[in-house]
């Protein structure tokens, strides 16, 4: 008896536990890879860009269709916006895939606040996702360009993001999660990527915009737009957003360009790049030191010069390390003069510093900021010479 009892106590909850009361079967859902957001007119527009699943299958052929499709809506917020494509959409969206989001201009420069806000609580939206701006365009604008090789343009952006992060250091990678820590610290500033619509914003909705060997739309980063509060304030160009990036300490590789004792350049490959950022209060006075350890190899002489002699790699250091210093000092005076902005954290460092002036500053730090002084030290270290030290081919 206990045995039989013991055996229907098992039995009974895998009657409530057994099958998938909510199942969603992927031919009912329409897959959204990115979420365009804009504000026209008082009002929120929205666009989705859906996946055609049979479109980018590799087992059947494209038949020359899209292989997304977006939608577009407008609403008084942007979750009744996002309703009310449901009325267009021949399936429900699902966000589980979303991979990317784009802010219109326009939205950027009126707050981000309370979209972000939405964002992230949403919970059918998941909270890995990428943001970025569009700049002189619309997200609607960005959404619509087809892109070539990839089929799918919201994964060319990301893939395109992150290479350039990568390998070039004038974009950031920046998701919700990231996004939402820094909007909830007050008076903070932060970047996101911005990216722009190259040629007639018309065509990139066109199919021949991927049926030509040289695309007449493109998609471009072109660089980090700066956030005051939940605002954009301005933008930095993509030399500038790399100099930034290696204040941040975000450079992972990138080049320089730098000017040979006689006529010609030699460019070289930044392969390391450690910044450590230390503030320092003297007399009640905050000043910041930065110092940067470089790594790179010589990867392309257009110029007479001998790279086996040590002095010639001495000069090689010193040139590549008054290059970066140039361009670094460029970019704080851009970020301190014009825009007083603190994206760096500058404020943060003080506070770590020395908490008892920063409780008497705090207040202040938006006019003060202008004024701290900034020592930048660039230490640069040449490792590798390429497989040719001194080119045969020229002699």
């Amino acid at each position: 008896m206990k045995k039989n009892i013991i055996i229907i106590s098992l039995i009974v909850p895998m009657l409530f536990l057994s099958g998938c009361w909510s199942k969603r079967e992927l031919s009912e859902l329409a897959l959204v890879a990115a979420l365009g957001i804009d504000y026209i007119d008082d009002e929120f527009a929205i666009s989705v860009q859906v996946i055609d699943p049979s479109q980018v299958s590799s087992k059947q052929p494209s038949g020359g269709k899209s292989p997304v499709v977006t939608y577009h809506a407008k609403g008084k917020t942007v979750f009744e916006a996002i309703r009310k494509i449901l009325a267009l959409s021949p399936r429900k969206l699902y966000f589980a895939h979303l991979q990317l989001v784009v802010i219109g201009e326009e939205l950027a420069k009126n707050g981000l606040r309370d979209t972000v806000d939405f964002l992230a609580r949403d919970q059918e939206i998941r909270n890995d996702f990428t943001l970025i701006v569009s700049q002189q365009a619309t997200a609607k604008d960005v959404l619509n360009v087809l892109t070539p090789i990839e089929k799918i343009p919201a994964n060319r952006m990301l893939n395109s993001l992150k290479v350039t992060q990568d390998a070039w250091g004038s974009t950031l990678e920046v998701d919700i999660e990231d996004l939402v820590t820094d909007l909830g610290i007050s008076n903070q500033y932060f970047v996101l990527s911005a990216i722009e619509v190259l040629g007639d914003k018309s065509l990139g909705i066109d199919q021949t915009n991927v049926e030509r060997i040289e695309t007449p739309v493109k998609l471009e980063f072109t660089g980090l737009a700066i956030f005051k509060e939940d605002k954009l304030i301005g933008y930095m160009d993509e030399y500038d957003s790399k100099s930034f990036n290696y204040l941040n300490d975000k450079i992972k590789s990138t080049i320089e360009i730098i000017s040979c004792p006689s006529d010609g350049e030699l460019t070289t490959e930044i392969t390391q790049s450690n910044t450590k950022t230390k503030g320092i209060v003297k007399d009640g006075i905050p000043r910041i030191n930065v110092s940067i350890d470089i790594v790179q190899n010589v990867a392309e002489v257009k110029c007479d010069i001998d790279l086996t002699e040590l002095k010639t790699i001495d000069l090689i250091n010193r040139q590549t390390e008054e290059h970066i210093k140039k361009n670094l000092d460029k970019v704080l005076n851009t970020l301190q003069e014009n825009y007083r902005a603190d994206v760096l954290g500058f404020g943060e460092v003080i506070h770590r510093t020395d908490p008892k002036l920063w409780k008497n500053i705090k207040k202040d730090w938006e006019e003060i900021y202008p004024e701290v002084k900034v020592n930048v030290k660039v230490n640069v270290k040449t490792q590798g010479l390429g497989t040719l030290q001194n080119s045969k081919i020229k002699e």
